[in-house]
């Protein structure tokens, strides 16, 4: 088994492309761990706080794929993908040295499989390799290595980046060579973590319409049959009153729609999933799609969770 030494090594030069609420914590894990990433965002404060960190800025996603061997992408959706791929500074413009490895691009975003796919095949074309790597786990696993991560790959290109994905996920499935799959897999468990979240929304509503403590009441249902991941993490921050965006009503909403759209592809009917996307829909209309989805909760119980 190879030391960290080799293993930074073998992963080779490492970018992060999309510094927000989980890239940067990702890129500051690399860092701490001795990978030395570069980094790119368009935004120019996530871009002073990196640097403020020591971490190199690129000027473009082409001047930091130009550097890099494997290319992390950690933008909002397949838009913004498209952008730091293909477009005009993207990552397939890039000049590399002759003799430079082949690159790898790691997709990590939550997007349809399709765009999955079609990215792919592109950068195929372009000499690049693709992993399809979206992840699961929230900001604090971002930061210390520990995210949940669905991979679809080709075997070879698994194995030369494979120190790089275990340096930032400690659950680490394999979905196989069909790289479209691993978004599948990903918005499957995104539909139920919405689900989760807006009926726990509406559980804790009820209990506050009938007088009861929602402090002592999740105290209740996270000790019973009620529990679940989403409602265990999130009402915490509710009674906090603590809606600082982690993870952002607008992107849970995002992904919930996306994983209607391939339910509604496939012929499935997922009543559960419309009433939840729903209950989203509500909050983004009340102006909380830039706040943590948490608020969804805090919007139900009749509290101000607005920025």
């Amino acid at each position: 088994m190879a030391g960290p030494g080799e293993a930074r090594a073998e992963a080779g030069r490492i970018g992060v492309i999309g510094i927000g609420a989980m890239g940067a914590p990702m890129a500051r894990h690399l860092q701490r761990s001795g990978f030395a990433p570069r980094v790119r965002d368009i935004d120019p404060a996530a871009s002073a706080a990196a640097a403020a960190d020591g971490l190199e800025i690129c000027a473009s996603a082409a001047a930091l794929a130009g550097a890099c061997d494997v290319m992390i992408v950690v933008v909002v959706d397949a838009a913004q993908i498209e952008a730091v791929l293909f477009g005009s500074d993207g990552v397939v413009r890039a000049e590399r040295a002759p003799g430079a490895s082949r690159p790898t691009v790691l997709l990590c975003s939550t997007i349809a499989g399709a765009d999955t796919e079609r990215f792919h095949a592109r950068l195929h074309e372009a000499g690049i390799d693709c992993i399809a790597a979206p992840i699961s786990g929230g900001p604090a696993r971002a930061g210390n290595g520990t995210l949940s991560m669905m991979v679809a790959a080709e075997p070879a290109v698994f194995d030369r980046c494979e120190p790089v994905l275990r340096a930032l996920a400690t659950s680490l499935h394999g979905v196989g060579e069909r790289i479209g799959d691993a978004a599948r897999f990903k918005l499957v468990n995104n539909l139920l973590a919405g689900i989760h979240l807006a009926a726990g929304a509406q559980a804790m509503a009820l209990g506050a319409r009938l007088g009861l403590d929602p402090g002592l009441l999740f105290d209740v249902i996270r000790a019973s049959s009620g529990a679940s991941w989403m409602l265990d993490d999130r009402m915490p921050r509710v009674l906090a009153n603590d809606y600082a965006p982690r993870a952002r009503t607008a992107i849970l909403t995002k992904d919930v729609d996306l994983a209607m759209a391939m339910a509604q592809g496939a012929g499935v009917d997922v009543p559960m999933g419309d009433a939840a996307l729903g209950v989203l829909q509500d909050a983004l209309r009340a102006g909380l799609g830039d706040t943590d989805d948490a608020a969804v909760i805090g919007f139900a119980l009749g509290t101000n969770p607005a920025p």
